[in-house]
């Protein structure tokens, strides 16, 4: 994977200071993984609270994704031109507003429209931070770069979701996300502290960057992320309920569950950062195979509690390498487009949270069970390799075709250039 930024063009600085400017960026993390992930933890308190069934209260998790898929576009088209420090700082203080709308919601409804506009900052914010982070480090580490940003969202999965999942059955569902709030308020602190000032692109426009959607392998790898992921949502977005009622475990045990789940997504996120450096293209391939077959492992497995509790963490792992290698993929095939193609790796996962849950709900109301969600998730993965076949097939040709009439001065193939 080359780059197009020459050195000069990187920030001057200690690798004390990048270190600690991707950590800062990875607190943002952390507060938005925290409160994507929390609600499926208390998503039978929110249920009761609010006075609706758990189906219902799953199109909570669903409100959420689908302001996700809205707001990473438009944010990232139409802001693309703005010095990225600030834009992450303004990012970060709508979804402070939106979680403390949250806090506050007085009823079903009003919790989702918080919801959804808690959802609208999510993905560019991680497309801005990711540019940011890759553009503080050499080319062979880029990935590295962007999976430690994507680190804070896997270590709020294995401290802040089951932290915060134990805060609210003890203290009311409302209690973590008035967490989130204090989280989302010191990442704006951190990253006005430590993050060193970056512009945008002066001659971005949004027709240019909304450009990246006409190419045929960004529309395939979005795909590949709105199918293929949705199968470890379909698992997740139910996995309390799957804990206490097809497990026959404890209420209390919910929260280990979701630490075992968050140990294997910091294990794949970090994981997942190497392998796209080493060889993208196949372990994307590798993960979402990897990914099905374990949740249908799952389905079967999940009442003896020790299969469940490593099936749960394998699961993590597989697809929290599918998530960096879609990340660094969607850059790779984006053009000059990255901030959009980096944001919009976060609409196709949430699309894939929107679909896994709603699928999960509706086999679940048919009275299927709640193993079925698990196996519609596995589905789902397979139908994921589809848009990826097709996107091998178009990968292959090009490279033939770049082989035999190479285009005078033409960009290498898939390269990624973060300015």
């Amino acid at each position: 994977m080359s780059a197009a930024l020459p050195p000069t063009d990187r920030p001057s600085l200690s690798a004390l200071r990048v270190v600690v400017a991707v950590g800062a960026l990875a607190v943002g993390g952390f507060a938005i993984g925290t409160t994507e992930f929390v609600t499926m933890g208390v998503l039978p308190d929110i249920a009761r609270g609010v006075g609706v069934d758990i189906p219902s209260a799953g199109y909570v998790i669903s409100v959420y994704a689908l302001g996700v898929v809205v707001g990473a576009p438009v944010i990232a088209a139409l802001s693309a031109r703005l010095p990225r420090r600030a834009l992450l700082v303004g990012l970060m203080g709508a979804f402070l507003l939106g979680n403390l709308l949250t806090a506050v919601a007085p009823g079903y409804g009003a919790l989702l429209a918080a919801r959804f506009l808690s959802g609208l900052p999510h993905g560019a914010y991680f497309g801005v931070a990711s540019l940011v982070a890759a553009s503080l480090v050499a080319p062979h580490l880029r990935g590295r770069a962007v999976s430690s940003v994507l680190l804070g969202l896997a270590a709020a999965m294995l401290t802040g979701v089951p932290a915060a999942t134990w805060l609210g059955q003890q203290l009311g569902w409302r209690s973590a996300y008035w967490t989130v709030v204090a989280l989302a308020a010191v990442t704006v602190a951190a990253v006005l502290a430590v993050v060193p000032s970056s512009p945008g692109r002066p001659d971005a426009t949004v027709r240019g960057e909304l450009g990246a959607l006409r190419r045929p392998q960004v529309v395939l790898t979005l795909l590949v992320g709105v199918v293929g992921f949705g199968g470890m949502f379909a698992l997740y977005s139910y996995i309390a309920p799957v804990v206490t009622d097809v497990a026959e475990l404890s209420r209390g045990t919910v929260p280990w569950v979701l630490l075992v789940y968050g140990a294997g997504g910091f294990l794949g996120t970090a994981l997942g950062g190497r392998l796209a450096d080493v060889a993208l293209f196949p372990s994307l391939v590798a993960s979402l195979v990897v990914l099905g077959v374990l949740l249908a492992l799952v389905a079967l497995t999940s009442p003896w509690a020790p299969a469940l509790f490593v099936g749960v963490f394998l699961v993590s792992v597989a697809a929290s390498v599918l998530a960096v290698c879609l990340q660094m993929r969607l850059m790779e095939t984006a053009g000059d487009a990255q901030m959009l193609g980096a944001a919009l790796n976060h609409s196709a996962l949430n699309l894939a949270n929107a679909l896994g849950a709603w699928l999960g709900g509706l086999v679940i109301a048919a009275g299927l069970g709640y193993r079925s969600p698990s196996v519609v998730g596995a589905g789902l993965a397979a139908a994921g390799l589809v848009p990826l076949a097709v996107s091998a097939v178009l990968r292959r040709r090009d490279r033939r075709a770049g082989a035999v009439v190479p285009a005078a001065g033409a960009a290498p193939a898939e390269r990624v250039t973060v300015g």
